[in-house]
């Protein structure tokens, strides 16, 4: 089912101790041509930007095959969804959703003050941005779980305008999916709309007007997404800003003889529950829990819902088993690998915790399942993909925010540094940028 790479053998060179450049390019990766996706995607955002609203109905009739006559969700429908909404799965959002605004209210930083001199005084605010677009799928699942992942930060942060957007579900009249509805109302997001694909990023990034009303163009738009929806906000980059380019989901278990290969097995197939293209790997230089892992994923396998698709994931170049050495041979490899979740499984998992470098979020230990991350533990399951997360943090109140510098100095302040700022405009060869400040500076004071 699942393949083996055995880097046994294989040694990070002499230059390059950390091993990162010698492991990432053996270490499995899902094929996600984003590039290639632009040239289906560059004539529906056109089309939407210059069309709008009957564009974006065209589009459900043709790619969701649905009927959309508004595409705005009824405030009526946001509300009955979340009366209709099981006990159960309320009770679970609003425990996410106050985990989640525990540590995000942690994360909101204040405004830094600094007199760097006498008379002079930059400031760093903190300012939100205006007004966000969520992109919510509802294809293979109903991501409910990225409503509050998404709206908690922002609103923590303190966005003003949060729009929604979710595919429209033909067995729901054309709405989008009932459970995302009622999360919606639950946080108090009121401007929903059924709309997906890149044409739903389109219409965040243009707006467009429809006789329920207007949506207004957004300053970010947020949310996973298929492959259509990245190469849309790789497109429209620039004219909006994004949250990042997400692949698809990935976990790397770096374990040893310790872990229960029951645990280490379903943390795999977990992962590989999100998409054919999802991906799951394994490190250990354990051969024995190799084999009892193969052999558990068979046994869980057998008894999980989609079979299918899980089976695609673990069978698929992007899946495997990879044998290592020994434990700092497998440290090396996770980071070279950078994955979305870390799943460390081994002995001492708390210390190995505390040195990695490039992990989306690190789940430490038995009692840390990738799972617990993605609804209740309180960090945000929205993370860099595709070894982006040796450059790249996921999703927090701090992707909501600009930090603004505010430049306050006086006559004198100015006076003290004019000759520095004179000279290195002039080494630059700018005598206008120095000439700004003379004109400021010499005169005598009182004068200027």
């Amino acid at each position: 089912m699942i393949r083996r790479i055995d880097l046994r053998d294989k040694a990070a060179p002499s230059a390059d101790p950390g091993g990162r450049s010698a492991y990432r390019g053996v270490v499995p990766r899902a094929p996600f041509d984003v590039e290639a996706a632009l040239q289906t995607v560059r004539p529906i955002c056109d089309d939407v930007r210059d069309n709008g609203a009957d564009a974006l109905r065209r589009y459900a009739h043709e790619l969701d095959r649905v009927e959309v006559t508004d595409i705005r969700v009824p405030a009526t429908a946001l509300q009955e969804a979340l009366a209709a909404v099981d006990p159960d799965v309320r009770a679970g959002l609003e425990e996410s959703v106050d985990r989640l605004r525990r540590t995000a209210t942690e994360e909101r930083g204040r405004d830094v003050v600094t007199e760097v001199v006498p008379g002079g005084v930059v400031s760093q605010r903190q300012v939100p941005v205006d007004r966000v677009g969520l992109y919510v799928p509802g294809g293979l699942a109903p991501l409910v779980s990225s409503v509050v992942m998404n709206v908690v930060p922002a609103q923590v942060a303190g966005v003003g305008s949060i729009a929604l957007a979710s595919p429209p579900q033909r067995e729901y009249g054309g709405l989008p999916h009932p459970t995302i509805l009622a999360a919606c109302a639950l946080l108090g997001v009121d401007e929903v709309y059924a709309a997906g694909g890149a044409q739903a990023i389109a219409a965040f990034a243009y707006g467009f007007t429809e006789d329920a009303g207007e949506c207004a163009p957004v300053d970010l738009v947020i949310g996973p997404g298929n492959i259509y929806v990245v190469a849309a906000k790789r497109l429209l980059k620039g004219r909006v800003g994004i949250d990042a380019e997400a692949g698809p989901t990935e976990i790397a278990v770096l374990a040893d003889d310790s872990a229960d290969p029951s645990h280490v097995a379903a943390d795999l197939i977990s992962q590989a529950e999100h998409d054919p293209l999802a991906a799951s790997m394994l490190v250990t230089p354990s051969e024995p829990l190799a084999e009892q892992v193969e052999t558990e994923l068979a046994i869980q396998l057998a008894a999980t819902k989609h079979v299918e698709r899980i089976t695609t994931a673990l069978d698929g170049q992007q899946s495997a088993i990879v044998l290592v050495r020994d434990l700092e041979q497998g440290q090396q490899v996770v980071d070279a690998y950078a994955a979305e979740h870390l799943s460390i499984q081994t002995v001492d998992a708390g210390e190995r915790a505390g040195r990695v470098r490039n992990a989306g979020a690190i789940f430490v230990g038995p009692f840390a399942p990738v799972s617990l991350g993605d609804y209740c533990a309180g960090s945000n399951h929205v993370l860099p993909t595709a070894g982006c997360a040796c450059h790249s943090s996921g999703l927090s109140v701090r992707s909501f925010l600009k930090t603004v510098h505010v430049v306050d100095y006086s006559e004198q302040a100015l006076r003290d540094v004019a000759r520095h700022v004179m000279t290195l405009a002039a080494a630059e060869d700018l005598p206008a940028h120095g000439a700004a400040v003379r004109a400021r500076t010499e005169t005598s004071p009182g004068d200027i």
